[in-house]
């Protein structure tokens, strides 16, 4: 045997038993993933109640609206407001309070508010909600506490090896790469469908499989990335955690005034209450393209603080790499890719798992052929 044909079958035994063994865990990795590149559209949709504003017009002060929020969620305390991304969107509050026992996380919710009125239109605990059922089973398959996003990694490993494997399957042999590239390469179609879909979406489920290995690993991935581009250290980062203020001298709508008068050409995007940690309104604007720049007011002194954009390389690459995986920030084309991403591992799943169970019965079937021919040829 050629050391091609050898190689073609080791790689088709890696593509076969890699597909088939993890089935049960790429089905709802997939599915999940490709849910979330629609979020806010999907959670739409599964809530509208939450999106039922009178009108777009934000006509409450940020005070009104962090007041009516914490009304809504007894106990817990505002930490951040955000202002509708799309016209007729609703306004929405963080709330968090202290975890339920200790050790366990902060409670998060987010309440949905009518822009002209600041009522109530709806409340999502992060944990049981639809969208963060999503969130978590893609993650960390809903068992954070049994290494689940390491299992994610391990799987996103596999998949990336099933993509590569599968484009040197997919390689004519005979160079007729015109024919192979039609769905008609076999008479069974079921086979076509694998190859067909599978080559056009190979590389990139490649390249979210590789990016989604980073985001599950960042333990040993950061200090890979760092020793290519710099990186700030994890110590570094801000603690989202940390304690609120919760009598601030300054009040939401001041602190928002002084942000707008520093930068009178942009929109507020976000308002989020100072902590222990920082002292300091941070105020998030965005400007017409979308992209958003950091304001910080000091609630003790009034300073108006404006954060430059110094993110190191390796900080920049990074964000680049979660956006990529998420389909996020991104041309609406390469968000479709990553839908795809999503929807069509199982379908990959089942054609190849009805594959091999033909192709083992034709094997058996052959095999029982000889055997019959064998008995019935006369004893010499």
């Amino acid at each position: 045997m050629s050391i091609s044909k050898r190689l073609r079958r080791t790689w088709m035994t890696v593509h076969q038993w890699l597909g088939i063994g993890l089935t049960v865990l790429i089905v709802p990795i997939s599915l999940s993933g490709a849910a979330l590149v629609w979020h806010d559209d999907l959670d739409r949709l599964v809530a509208p109640s939450r999106y039922a504003v009178t009108s777009g017009e934000v006509s409450q002060t940020p005070a009104a609206y962090f007041a009516s929020a914490e009304a809504a969620s007894p106990g817990l305390t505002a930490a951040q407001l955000r202002f509708p991304e799309k016209e007729g969107w609703p306004v929405t509050v963080s709330v968090r309070g202290a975890p339920a026992e200790a050790g366990a996380r902060p409670r998060f919710q987010t309440v949905f508010l009518d822009p002209p009125t600041a009522n109530v239109l709806g409340v999502s605990e992060f944990g049981s909600s639809f969208i963060g059922a999503m969130h978590m089973l893609h993650g960390n398959l809903m068992a954070p506490q049994f290494s689940g996003r390491q299992i994610v990694g391990w799987v996103g490993v596999a998949m990336l090896l099933l993509s590569l494997t599968g484009i040197w399957l997919w390689w004519p042999r005979n160079g007729a790469f015109r024919r192979a590239m039609r769905w008609t390469r076999s008479s069974d179609q079921l086979s076509n469908l694998h190859q067909f879909a599978g080559f056009w979406i190979a590389i990139p489920l490649a390249i979210v499989s590789a990016t989604g290995i980073y985001l599950s690993f960042p333990q040993q991935a950061r200090p890979l990335l760092g020793m290519v581009a710099p990186m700030s250290t994890q110590s570094g980062r801000p603690n989202f955690n940390a304690p609120i203020v919760t009598n601030p001298k300054l009040d939401a709508g001041a602190a928002l005034q002084l942000a707008q008068q520093s930068a009178p050409s942009l929109a507020p995007a976000a308002v989020s209450r100072p902590t222990r940690q920082s002292g300091a309104w941070r105020v998030q604007m965005r400007d017409a393209d979308g992209d958003v720049s950091n304001i910080d007011v000091v609630d003790e002194t009034s300073e108006v603080r404006p954060v430059a954009n110094t993110a190191l390389a390796g900080d920049r690459a990074s964000q680049w790499i979660r956006w990529i995986h998420e389909g996020s920030h991104s041309p609406v084309l390469w968000a479709i890719l990553v839908f795809l991403t999503g929807i069509l591992p199982p379908v990959f799943a089942v054609t190849g798992i009805v594959m091999w169970l033909r192709r083992r019965a034709a094997v058996r079937h052959v095999a029982n052929l000889r055997a019959k021919a064998a008995q019935a040829q006369p004893a010499e």
